[in-house]
């Protein structure tokens, strides 16, 4: 699930996000001058709407190959499009419904709850564990059992385990909201809470009006919801219901280890200079448009 915010509009999509711009300018023809230029006419939503239905029906981009999908897009007040795309040959259909693990999606949401439980000030430990920092790097992909608790998932393996190295340095990796999550101050207390009483927990701060479960107690990547469910959360970050919505792009922190010196280990390829928030992506590579988004590796 790829998830992404803007400070205009919300876009979810169950396997791939088209990120739309308008551009344009120059002086008008006759009456205009280049030191006057004619400002660019913003698309309608209609337009941007009509855009990414092409872009995630098209048979020769990134969509095709993860076929079926349900995608998304929506404002801070409702959905402005969406659509279920379908695979030749399979009966499978995902709609706003469809309930998912969303992996990495997940980090937001922890990032939200944090935020929530200390009223909007975070400690400096808080900041350092959100925005991957903390030096527990060492959570494997699937470090949890559907059985553990936040504390038992923490203790498994080398899950728990720090390395002294990568302290004030940017990894990516699920250790840092597990330990931050399973131990007491300056963490959040969590380690006694198997799947469903995490889920009760969450659901406790950010409303339980968002439909959420884990599928195992990991923080970072253990979430089940669905895209109706995840555009509600999108939508109080929006609305300023939630702490995190004042927080958005605070404390983000380089994370391309080839231009950044206090980086090691990032997702984020092909030269792309974003930043780590709280739990979130900053996309602020001069190609890219300044969201801030939370991408999960399940599609």
């Amino acid at each position: 699930m790829q998830v992404c915010l803007t400070p205009l509009r919300t876009a979810l999509a169950a396997c791939c996000l088209a990120a739309l711009t308008a551009c344009g300018g120059g002086g008008a023809a006759g009456s205009g001058s280049p030191t006057n230029p004619t400002p660019p006419t913003a698309p309608t939503d209609a337009a941007r709407n009509q855009a990414a239905a092409t872009t995630a029906q098209s048979s020769t981009n990134a969509c095709a190959v993860v076929q079926p999908f349900y995608w998304e897009v929506g404002d801070k007040t409702q959905r402005l499009g969406s659509g279920s795309v379908n695979k030749a040959g399979s009966a499978t259909t995902y709609t706003a419904s469809t309930f998912m693990s969303i992996a990495s999606a997940s980090k937001w949401i922890y990032g939200a709850y944090v935020a929530q439980q200390r009223g909007g000030v975070l400690t400096a430990q808080d900041i350092q564990f959100l925005n991957f920092r903390s030096g527990y790097t060492n959570f494997g992909f699937s470090g949890c059992e559907r059985t553990d608790t936040v504390a038992s998932c923490a203790a498994r393996g080398s899950n728990g385990l720090q390395t002294p190295a990568h302290v004030d340095k940017f990894y990516y990796n699920g250790g840092h909201m597990q330990v931050h999550a399973h131990i007491g101050p300056p963490g959040m207390g969590l380690g006694a809470l198997d799947n469903a009483g995490l889920a009760t927990e969450v659901r406790r701060l950010l409303g339980n009006d968002l439909e959420l479960s884990y599928v195992q107690p990991q923080l970072a990547g253990g979430v089940v919801t669905n895209a109706s469910s995840y555009a509600l959360f999108l939508r109080k970050l929006l609305n300023n219901q939630l702490q995190l919505s004042g927080l958005l792009g605070k404390n983000a922190v380089c994370t391309n280890p080839a231009t950044c010196a206090d980086a090691i280990s990032t997702p984020i390829t092909s030269g792309v200079n974003w930043h780590y928030a709280l739990g979130h992506w900053v996309e602020d590579d001069p190609k890219g448009d300044g969201a801030f988004s939370s991408a999960g590796a399940f599609g």
